[in-house]
């Protein structure tokens, strides 16, 4: 199907969100009439732009408070139509957006509502325009899309139809089946949003917190199923009114907006893009810095050792059992400081999931590599982590490690066994962009968004998983979005005997990261613990959590650029120790403060 967004999903002037929403792949927009009056380009020069860019003008919206007003008022409705049905033809939209009243004057009568309705469409159908009603989930009398269209069909005009919007819908409860009731050339128009599940006024829900499809809690795949059975064949189109989307750049929300309805289409069957090729494990995180040293020592003394090295690059491979990090001293890494760069995952088929990959807009990045070195695939996530889609050890597939030359040191054989999960930290304007992302491009398993209390505000936080958690990847935003690098990203290195990992590093002279004491005085009261358990815990800064399914110990390192490793023993537990979050990041607040670094 076409697909259209709303101006005011997308920030910038009107020229830039044009042409963002082009470059996208939309096929269509609304002009939201406030973009239009801030333009400096006359609404024929903005028809003319669109027409240039491959883009429809879909709707002009909103026109407020028209109908079930007193008649003086009406009067002056009709004249403020007149003159937006003319600029309508001068732009070249032949659909505007009427909302259910909000006037504190409006009056609670469907019979006056559907005169003044008849009387605007007569108006429109002069200048060839349709008027598409919409109930306002805080409607003053008309809230309902059931509502909406029982005034719809009472006017009784070839001109007036509705207009149903999936957050006015969802976010009341209401039942979505009634939609089979409406005929589908009825529906002038679709609006599509999802938003988070939240317990607060409808309107500041509506006016902030709006996602697109896929980022929130809301079922829109199912309402969109009961539109496409009454025959609608007008656009999907997303208005998404978000305080984030408003101040990140248009480009990127554009694609993520774009990527959400192409999912959204294969959801409810419109569409076959490639499967999914869920990822089977990490094959390696690679490391990028300006000075190997401090990085060596961490990885030495957590028990990996420098195996190999790349052929033609300056990149490292330290390994213990199947844990792989690769640290990567290039040009590159010099200019942009210590962090994590690149996620190998292990992939039943690399090719397969390059190819759903670019289906759902992540092109494959271009790679300098040397004629003999493996052509592996790599797309960029939304906070620039590379993600290669690698085969390990599997001779009728290109291999990685092929291009690593084995140094003479064995792995060792005790401490980590595997990477348990990746931390990664989003900029605050890509979180809900990264779930989709990781979700629908991976085909990972989205877990439920917590938040976490960090000194300075609240840290959000939402895992990633496969089906059996061997791929884990934890996305975190924090509170100040003036600083990104707050929260650093982190590698955990799982261990069957924490104690034991955690004494052997401290021994080769790491440094873990110290736990107050108030903390483990609150362990106490919580739980039991063997003879001499918690103080072993309370010396080496162990922190300890449980779920329904088991115990889970994790300790940290200090951090070395943005990058700290944790050390856990995950017996059963299914979770992150999200718990103990607020005690790491205070004691790693506290630990920069004292550092300086």
């Amino acid at each position: 199907m076409r697909t259209s967004i709303a101006t005011v999903s997308l920030s910038g002037s009107l020229t830039e969100k044009l042409t963002a929403a082009s470059r996208a792949g939309f096929d269509g927009v609304e002009i939201f009439e406030n973009d239009l009056l801030a333009s400096p380009l006359a609404p024929e020069e903005i028809r003319a732009r669109c027409a240039d860019l491959g883009l429809s003008i879909d709707l002009y919206q909103p026109m407020r408070d028209i109908e079930a007003v007193p008649a003086e008022e009406f009067a002056r409705n009709l004249r403020r139509a007149r003159h937006k049905f003319e600029l309508m033809r001068r732009l070249g939209a032949d659909t505007v957006l009427v909302c259910s009243s909000v006037h504190p004057l409006a009056a609670d009568d469907d019979a006056l509502a559907a005169y003044h309705l008849r009387q605007l469409a007569d108006l429109a159908q002069e200048f060839g325009i349709r008027v598409a009603y919409e109930a306002l989930a805080w409607g003053r009398h008309v809230n309902t899309y059931t509502h909406a269209w029982r005034i719809v069909e009472a006017a009784d005009h070839p001109a007036l139809g509705t207009c149903l919007d999936s957050f006015h819908i969802l976010s009341r409860g209401t039942d979505p089946k009634g939609i089979a009731e409406i005929p589908g050339e009825k529906i002038f128009f679709l609006q599509l949003a999802d938003a988070p599940l939240l317990a607060m006024d409808v309107l500041q829900w509506s006016r902030h917190y709006r996602c697109f499809p896929g980022q929130g809690g809301f079922d829109v795949a199912g309402l969109v199923r009961h539109v496409l059975h009454t025959g609608y064949d007008g656009p999907l189109s997303l208005e998404v009114f978000n305080d984030v989307f408003r101040q990140a750049d248009a480009g990127p929300t554009a694609v993520d907006a774009h990527r959400s309805l192409l999912v959204l289409q294969e959801t409810v069957g419109l569409t076959t893009p490639p499967e999914p090729v869920v990822p089977t494990g990490v094959a390696f995180a690679e490391l990028v810095t300006p000075d190997a040293e401090p990085v060596s020592a961490v990885l030495g003394a957590l028990g990996l050792t420098r195996t190999a090295r790349h052929r033609s690059k300056p990149v490292d491979l330290w390994q213990q059992g199947e844990a792989r990090i690769l640290v990567n001293t290039s040009g590159a890494a010099r200019r942009s400081g210590t962090g994590l760069a690149a996620i190998g995952l292990e992939s039943p088929d690399p090719t397969a999931a390059a190819r759903r990959a670019e289906a759902l807009l992540a092109p494959v990045l271009p790679r300098r590599r040397a004629p003999e070195d493996a052509p592996l695939d790599a797309v960029a996530a939304p906070d620039g982590t590379e993600l290669f889609f690698c085969a390990t050890d599997r001779p009728e597939l290109p291999n990685w490690r092929a291009d690593f030359t084995d140094l003479d040191h064995e792995p060792a054989t005790t401490g980590t066994a595997r990477i348990d999960h990746l931390a990664l930290t989003q900029p605050w304007h890509h979180y809900d962009e990264a779930t989709l992302f990781h979700r629908s491009v991976l085909g990972l398993h989205a877990q439920e968004s917590v938040d976490v209390a960090d000194p300075y505000g609240l840290m959000r936080s939402r895992a990633v998983t496969n089906a059996d958690g061997s791929v884990r990847i934890a996305l975190g935003v924090g509170a100040a979005p003036s600083d990104d690098t707050v929260h650093a990203q982190h590698i955990a290195l799982a261990t069957d005997d924490i104690v034991a990992a955690a004494r052997r590093f401290r021994a080769a002279g790491g440094h873990l990261l110290p736990i107050p004491a108030n903390y483990y005085d609150d362990l106490a009261a919580r739980y039991e613990f063997a003879d001499g358990e918690l103080e072993t815990y309370r010396e080496l800064g162990i922190l300890y959590d449980r779920d329904a399914h088991g115990e889970f110990r994790h300790c940290y390192t200090r951090t070395v650029g943005r990058v700290f490793f944790e050390l856990v023993q995950r017996d059963g537990y299914r979770g992150y120790g999200a718990q103990n979050a607020p005690v790491r990041l205070a004691a790693q607040h506290t630990a920069r403060a004292v550092t300086g670094g």
